[in-house]
């Protein structure tokens, strides 16, 4: 009976692990899929003067009005699919996610007029591997990373604040330091979020329509991490023009 009983909790171990590797692998194919897509539509943007000039005024040199909007408009989204995720359809909040993407290459293409292509690939490759590392940390570790994700997320409050209040004062020091525990939080959300998704999907399945809304929002919050993760580590190795 011990050897039967222990067969079953096995089974049960497996399926909840197989349950939860199916979960991450759809949040990870939707956040690459994301990430592409930014990719995608921010070059086609920087290597575009027509496009371009959408977004900043030739005469000026300044944003346009649609530069603002799309600066400001990935934002109301994220905000749109909080607060309607229990009302809104999976389908519904993918094509959200893959309308906020395309914003977001709009937006990032201005990078390209900032920094050099190659430090830009670098810093990427610098990116996806960091990124890729502390992934791991989070989906072997056996270590509870609840307190460390409430730490980072209050390192991100302080981050967001320290933003606004450097806009002002435009202090280069301050942008660097503001940059360096950008790294070190984003860092550590990454192990953070990974585990809390991993755990989500061994709870929520993978079938119901609930499940596949978790997926998205989960790629979402993994894009997210990435993107600025990348943007932080920018202002260390890009090689400005």
């Amino acid at each position: 009976m011990n050897h039967t009983n222990n067969q079953i909790n096995y089974t049960e171990t497996s399926g909840v692990v197989s349950v939860s590797k199916t979960f991450l692998s759809g949040v990870f194919m939707w956040m690459t899929m994301a990430l592409s897509i930014t990719a995608l539509v921010s070059w086609t943007f920087a290597s575009n003067p027509s496009l371009m000039s959408i977004l900043i005024n030739s005469e000026t040199g300044s944003m346009s009005a649609i530069g603002w909007v799309v600066m400001f408009a990935p934002l109301g989204l994220v905000l749109l699919m909080g607060m309607r995720f229990q009302k809104m359809s999976a389908s519904s909040m993918l094509l959200v996610f893959i309308v906020y993407s395309i914003l977001m290459g709009m937006s990032l293409s201005f990078i390209f007029l900032v920094y050099s292509l190659p430090s830009i690939a670098k810093t990427f490759v610098i990116t996806a591997g960091m990124f890729g590392f502390m992934a791991i940390v989070g989906y072997t570790t056996k270590t509870d990373l609840t307190k460390f994700g409430k730490i980072m997320m209050m390192g991100l409050v302080g981050i967001i604040i320290a933003s606004v209040v450097n806009f002002f004062t435009q202090s280069a020091r301050m942008d660097y330091v503001i940059s360096f525990i950008g790294v070190m939080v984003f860092t550590g959300l990454t192990a953070y979020d990974v585990q809390k998704l991993k755990r989500l999907g061994a709870g929520i399945g993978t079938e119901s329509e609930m499940a596949r809304k978790a997926t998205i929002f989960g790629a979402l919050t993994l894009y997210l991490d990435f993107i600025n993760l990348f943007l932080f580590l920018l202002r260390f190795f890009g090689d400005r023009k």
